[in-house]
């Protein structure tokens, strides 16, 4: 196995056990979809202003981590937006408003009153939950915004969706003003998907081809792009670093963004986070002497603003970021058990510990996807194709039997990652299919390593093959020493209908 796989493999798992569970998330929507029902209710006080919960923050980005220890909660961040205009009623009205039903809510369910925050709403759930949801109040404010950036002659991309929103603080909070403090939750998840638009859309056909269901049945927390899984690991990385700082703790928001920006639409987690520390410095600005990382959806905003107050906290980032590029740079040329002792002090015993089980159960077969998303794609570099086809899911096709015949041995079966193959020997790969036919098949090679890239022979593209007596047939020959791939596709009246998923091929 290659260092530059090891490490990839390393990255997934560590990534993989950093996410919280598919029931998490369940349990969270369900959770938030109740309070909206309740809002939007007959009886509400809200009724009329047509209230919209909607999610915001990591849980809505696709980054958020589990807590650092098992006794902590984690937030779910949602925005309860209502049809009023700023100079109808007073941040304060709005949020006590709120606050009356949510109130309502918990008594109702025999739930703790809510707490009141500076901006929001708190609603803390059983401890088995082992969540809370913090509700912000806001009303619709993108016009007014988009004019106001429009004057400035500043990029009114993402405004149309802002918001005006309560703050404790702000010097209006409790007179009737046009002058509210002011967010925008679903432009910067915008921006921030389109920042990885083509990976996310790819991975999110996959497994709806995989699981033979439309693509907008497949919620998006079960895509996990690249992006998102770096940026899991950094925010991980950092929390294990100010432990005992938290005041410093370069804050997630501005994590994400230079991340975000950063981001070249790698295909692997590795190449992506070794892009995006080094990438990261560019994105931080220096404007007349004060620091600036601008909002993408609000270039008025500054998200370091607090670094001109507090000028350590932004050595602490950058204290971080080199210590972060010299922890994963010094772990990338190491063999997997090396790598995580190198990572185990900056990363943490726990997490070690997780990421080293979850490729037991992988090699047991106890574990047949990454991160909830797709099936497991170790192999995933720049020279392989993406399928042309659109996708229509109408069943399965699986690569069933592998076998490898050397010249005075029967044939002998293999599985997918298995032990090196010799140069030498033909591989017979035998897929079978559900999809009625009349159907095309194409197969997929996707070849890797030194002798495979002087020989010019990487591959990555498509090729069609006949049956073979009505099989799904497809004879390879090991050439180069590396690790490598193939994938079957069935194509029906112009539409990808089904794959296999990679099968991967070491050669020694």
């Amino acid at each position: 196995m290659t260092e530059q796989r090891t490490f990839e493999e390393l990255l997934e798992d560590l990534a993989d056990s950093l996410q919280i569970s598919p029931s998490r998330y369940d349990q969270a929507e369900k959770s938030y979809h109740a309070v909206g029902e309740w809002l939007q209710r007959e009886k509400s006080s809200l009724s009329d202003a047509s209230p919209e919960i909607y999610i915001q923050g990591s849980f809505r980005l696709g980054t958020v981590i589990k807590p650092q220890s098992e006794a902590e909660d984690y937030d779910v961040d949602l925005v309860c937006e209502v049809d009023f205009s700023k100079l109808s009623m007073t941040q304060e009205e709005l949020k006590a408003l709120l606050g009356k039903e949510l109130q309502l809510y918990a008594e109702s369910r025999g739930m703790q009153k809510p707490e009141e925050g500076r901006r929001c709403w708190t609603l803390n759930y059983s401890e088995s939950a082992q969540f809370h949801l913090d509700t912000l109040p806001a009303v619709p404010d993108g016009e007014n915004r988009t004019v106001t950036l429009a004057r400035e002659g500043l990029n009114t991309t993402w405004s149309d969706t802002s918001i005006a929103i309560t703050d404790l603080k702000h010097r209006h909070y409790r007179q009737l003003s046009p002058n509210w403090p002011n967010s925008n939750p679903k432009g910067y998840a915008n921006w921030f998907v389109s920042r990885m638009q083509s990976v996310f859309d790819e991975r999110r056909r996959a497994l709806a081809l995989n699981e033979a269901v439309a693509v907008e049945k497949i919620p998006t927390y079960r895509v996990r792009t690249p992006l998102q899984s770096a940026i899991q690991i950094l925010k991980h990385h950092r929390d294990q670093m100010f432990e005992s700082d938290p005041d410093n703790k370069p804050i997630s928001i501005i994590l994400t963004t230079l991340a975000a920006h950063a981001y070249q639409q790698e295909t692997q987690i590795s190449a992506a986070l070794q892009n995006i520390l080094q990438r990261m410095p560019q994105f931080v600005e220096d404007r007349n002497g004060e620091v600036w990382i601008e909002n993408p959806t609000n270039p008025t905003e500054n998200f370091a603003d607090k670094w001109q107050e507090h000028p350590e906290r932004r050595y602490a980032f950058e204290r971080w970021l080199k210590q972060a590029t010299e922890d994963f740079l010094l772990a990338s040329g190491k063999t997997r058990d090396q790598a995580l002792d190198v990572l185990k002090p900056s990363l943490g015993e726990r997490l070690v510990e997780a990421a080293k089980n979850r490729r037991k159960n992988i090699r047991s077969g106890n574990a047949s996807t990454v991160g909830y998303s797709m099936p497991l794609i170790i192999l995933d570099p720049a020279h392989r194709k993406l399928p042309r086809w659109p996708i229509q899911a109408m069943g399965a096709v699986d690569i069933k039997s592998v076998k490898y015949l050397q010249n005075g041995f029967r044939p002998q079966p293999i599985s997918s990652d298995d032990k090196p193959l010799p140069k030498g020997v033909t591989i017979t790969f035998v897929a079978e299919t559900n999809i009625p036919k009349p159907f095309k098949v194409f197969w997929q090679v996707v070849n890797t390593g030194y002798e495979a890239t002087s020989a010019h022979d990487l591959r990555g593209g498509f090729f069609e093959v006949s049956l073979q007596e009505g099989r799904l047939i497809q004879k390879e020959r090991t050439r180069y020493r590396g690790v490598h791939a193939i994938e079957c596709f069935i194509v029906k009246d112009g539409t990808l209908c089904a794959r296999s998923g990679q099968f991967i091929v070491n050669i020694g």
